[in-house]
Parts: C-alpha cells; sequence; structure tokens
C-alpha cells in the first residue's frame, strides 16, 4: 500500500524530530485517520523522500520522527520550464496541478494583453500562495521528490526581455511545424502558452523576434488549460522521460 507523502519545508534527515504543518497534520489525523507511530513519507523538495512516523498525542501538535533517507530522484533528461498566460480560477489551478504531474520544472504566470484576471499587491501574493499550495500538492500526491519552482509572475513583455530563447517554443495552432519536426533539444525547452484567447498577435511576433519557434499540436484549437497538458505530454515522450 502505498504510504501518505507530506511537503516540509525544513532541513530534513533521518534522527530529526519536527513539526508536520498543521493543515497537513488535520489531514493525517482527520480525514485520512492516522494513528500514533503510521508510517508515512515526508520530503522537502531537495530530491530525497524521508520515511517517518507520525507522533500523535492529545492536545499536542502533531510531529513525525523521520528514520531514513531515501536514494535521490533521477534526474531529468529535459528540463521543461513552462510560462503560462494567467487564467480564470480553476483553469489555471487545473493546468498548474496536472504540469506538475507531468514533469514540468520551472512555471512562470505571465500577464497578458489578454489575460482577464485582474491581480496585484495583496491579492497577487495571495494567488502565488495558492498556486504554491498547489504545486506541493501535486508533488505529494505524483511522488515527485523535487518541488518545481514557481517564478513571481511577469508582465509579458519584461519576461520575454530575459527569457532565453534557445529551446523556446511558442505554442501556435497556425504554425507550420510540429513538435515531432524538431530536432531535439540539448537539455532543455521553455514553453510559452497563452491565457485565454491565446497571445496577442503582437505578442506573438515579439515571441518569434525574440527567437522562439512556433509549434502546433495538431489540427484542433486547444483550451489554455489543456494546451500545456499535451504540449508537455508530448514533449516528454519525444525527448524527456517518457522513452
Amino acid at each position: 500500500m502505498r504510504l501518505p507523502r507530506f511537503y516540509i519545508a525544513l532541513e530534513l534527515a533521518p534522527g530529526l524530530e519536527c513539526a508536520l504543518p498543521s493543515a497537513a497534520a488535520r489531514h493525517a489525523v482527520q480525514v485520512l485517520r492516522l494513528a500514533h507511530h503510521a508510517p508515512i513519507i515526508v520530503f522537502n523538495g531537495d530530491g530525497h523522500d524521508y520515511s517517518a512516523q507520525l507522533l500523535v498525542a492529545p492536545r499536542e501538535p502533531v510531529r513525525v520522527a523521520i528514520t531514513s533517507r531515501s536514494d535521490p530522484e533521477p534526474s531529468a533528461p529535459l528540463a521543461i520550464q513552462l510560462a503560462l498566460g494567467i487564467s480564470k480560477g480553476e483553469r489555471m489551478d487545473f493546468a498548474l496541478q496536472k504540469a506538475v504531474e507531468l514533469g514540468v520544472t520551472q512555471i512562470t504566470p505571465l500577464f497578458t494583453q489578454r489575460t482577464q484576471v485582474q491581480l496585484d499587491g495583496a491579492r497577487l501574493t495571495k494567488r502565488l500562495a495558492h498556486w504554491q499550495g498547489i504545486l506541493i500538492a501535486a508533488c505529494e500526491q505524483s511522488g515527485r521528490r523535487y518541488l518545481p519552482t514557481l517564478t513571481p509572475a511577469f508582465a509579458f513583455t519584461a519576461w520575454l526581455e530575459q527569457a532565453d530563447p534557445n529551446g523556446g517554443l511558442l505554442l501556435d495552432p497556425l504554425a507550420v511545424h510540429a513538435l515531432s519536426d524538431l530536432p531535439a533539444p540539448p537539455s532543455a525547452v521553455t514553453l510559452l502558452i497563452g491565457p485565454e484567447g491565446g497571445l496577442d498577435p503582437r505578442e506573438q511576433a515579439a515571441a518569434l523576434n525574440r527567437g522562439f519557434q512556433g509549434v502546433r499540436l495538431g489540427p484542433r484549437i486547444l483550451r489554455t488549460e489543456t494546451a500545456p497538458l499535451a504540449a508537455i505530454a508530448a514533449i516528454q515522450a519525444l525527448w524527456g522521460d517518457y522513452r
């Protein structure tokens, strides 16, 4: 039976005893009904899993006692960086969750001309924390030991100015080339995808002028929450760890 996994944002090592974060503790005790000394797995994104026991005592914070450390997760043959136009509510959440499950290594939310979500200041900070929680939960579920990087949100133009165009792919249903037409990238891919309605034509032109390669996924136009998943899966099958 697969053991429950929980994320702890601390330096971990065998022999360490530490508190389980409150949300994870509630889930472990109240939802999963785990008892004192139940075996679990904890991780902190450093590439290892840590075997541990749950320590449950009345009126005391739930703690874990770490007993051993796994070998590191094998390095991915291809780093996949996703630059994704911010979309509404559950669409963005779904895309981020599934991108993590499929093996993306970095995610950058982008404000584009067609972004319909207004976020700034405290609202943006809260949303970034929410997205970080989605990444953590997806790692807990999928067994990933490395936590993908969630960068700050960027305006499209500011991001493009500092983006490395080597291995840059612009998803465009009207592009001439399919992914399978392209040579294998050396070590990394940056996948650029717009929000609802796609990127503005001027943004597309700017990305192409910067050196991004336009690619299509087939004859159908995909939703903003579907396109990243199809593209990442295809990239993994062609050049990544699905081979």
